[in-house]
């Protein structure tokens, strides 16, 4: 089952992010084969961190529920909060088969969050910008709850585009980068 996670910061707890940065990655390489992608959400400025964003594969919500509420900077207080949906992997792929590659162009996470009728159901017509994409679920993978792409776009306004404005009660663009150890 895959699963959207997204931790999002506390008010004044960089410090503390900074100081849980090995654990966090060590945290992390326990799940390097359940990983579909990961990285930071980022502050207007591109540069400052404002969540920490997981796709993940694991075997039940009980797994992914422990995945997040287990992570050292969950546990110290970095975090104001999680959302922890399940997810489907439309495109079938890790971030790691972005044919876009690790760098280059902005990147952006855009959250719908559903209302009614499940919509953006299938892939949009321009895939090759699509690093992750799929609709959020209930825990029992049966309700639509909204859709979570990371997108490479030339701009906030391009990476929103890629959902159905009038579709969702709220959509939040996020500037997003790979995440995991620097090389």
């Amino acid at each position: 089952m895959e699963f959207f996670i997204h931790h999002r910061d506390r008010p004044g707890s960089l410090a503390l992010r900074h100081e849980l940065l090995e654990e966090h990655w060590s945290y992390m390489d326990r799940y390097a084969t359940e990983m579909i992608a990961r990285g930071p959400t980022l502050a207007g400025d591109g540069d400052t961190p404002t969540g920490s964003l997981h796709l993940v594969d694991l075997p039940d919500p009980a797994a992914a529920r422990a995945f997040a509420f287990d992570e050292p900077g969950y546990q110290a207080g970095v975090y104001r909060d999680v959302l922890l949906r399940r997810w489907q992997n439309t495109l079938g792929r890790t971030m790691w088969d972005f044919p876009g590659g690790r760098t280059g162009g902005n990147r952006y996470l855009v959250l719908g969050l559903g209302t009614g009728q499940a919509a953006d159901l299938a892939v949009p017509p321009d895939r090759d910008e699509l690093i992750a994409y799929g609709p959020l679920l209930s825990d029992d993978g049966t309700g639509w709850l909204g859709t979570a792409a990371l997108v490479r776009a030339p701009d906030a306004d391009a990476a929103r585009a890629v959902l159905t404005p009038d579709r969702y009660a709220d959509i939040e663009v996020h500037h997003w980068r790979f995440g995991g150890r620097p090389s």
